[in-house]
C-alpha cells in the first residue's frame, strides 16, 4: 500500500502513523533505536506489506498491468489503491480528507526529528503539491506516477499506467474495495499483536 493507506490504517496514535509513515526508510532492527510507538508503526508497516504483496486479489490488479511494467506492476497498484481511497474516503473516515491530511502534515512538522533524513527532505514537496489530498484525483495520480518514472530514469513508463486506470477503473475500483476491507480487519488485528509484544 502507499502513504495515504498505511497513514490511516495505523489508528488515532500520532507516533504509531509516523513510524507507519516513515517505516520504508528503516532497515532491519534499526527500529528498535526509535520510541515504542514508533517501532509498532514500523512494524505495523511491515505486516501490511507482507499481507498486501501476497493477496490474491492484489495480484488480480499486479497482473493486469504486468505486460506493460513488468516489476513495476506492484508499486503501480499500491498508488491506484491510494486513488480510490482518496476517492472513496467518506466510507472509511468522519474526518473531511482535507482536514484529515492537514492534520498529519501538521504532525510530521512536530515530530519531524523522528523522520529519516530522505523523508525530511521529501515532506516539504509532499506537504507544498499536497501529494495525500490530490491521490483522490486522476490528474493528481498522473503527477506521482510522472515522478515515480523520473525515478527510475524513465525506464518504468509508470507515468503511463493512469491509462490503464481509465481503461479498467471498475474492475481496480472494485478489486480495491474487496480488498481494503479484509486489510483492515487484518490490520486492527496485528496492531493488537504488536503493541502486546512491543511493550510486554
Amino acid at each position: 500500500m502507499n502513504f495515504l493507506a498505511h497513514i490511516y490504517l495505523s489508528g488515532d496514535n500520532e507516533l504509531v502513523t509516523i513510524g507507519n509513515f516513515i517505516a520504508d526508510g528503516i532497515r532491519g532492527k534499526k527500529y528498535k533505536e526509535h520510541p515504542k510507538e514508533v517501532q509498532i508503526g514500523i512494524l505495523l508497516h511491515r505486516e501490511i506489506d507482507t499481507f498486501t504483496d501476497a493477496h490474491p486479489i492484489v495480484r488480480q490488479s499486479t497482473k493486469r498491468l504486468h505486460k506493460n511494467y513488468s516489476h513495476y506492476s506492484g508499486v503501480i497498484v499500491d498508488i491506484l489503491y491510494d486513488h480510490f481511497l482518496a476517492k472513496n474516503w467518506s466510507n472509511y473516515c468522519e474526518t473531511p480528507l482535507s482536514i484529515y491530511v492537514e492534520n498529519f502534515y501538521n504532525s510530521l512538522e512536530k515530530h519531524v526529528d523522528l523522520l529519516p533524513v530522505k523523508t525530511q527532505r521529501m515532506m516539504p514537496y509532499m506537504i507544498s503539491d499536497n501529494w495525500l489530498l490530490n491521490y483522490a484525483n486522476i490528474e493528481g495520480i498522473q503527477k506521482v506516477l510522472d515522478g515515480m518514472n523520473r525515478r527510475t530514469n524513465n525506464i518504468s513508463g509508470m507515468d503511463k499506467a493512469t491509462n490503464e486506470l481509465k481503461e479498467y477503473y471498475r474492475e481496480f475500483e472494485k478489486e480495491f474495495t474487496a480488498f481494503f476491507k479484509e486489510l483492515m480487519a487484518f490490520t486492527a488485528i496485528k496492531r493488537q499483536d504488536i503493541e502486546k509484544r512491543i511493550n510486554s
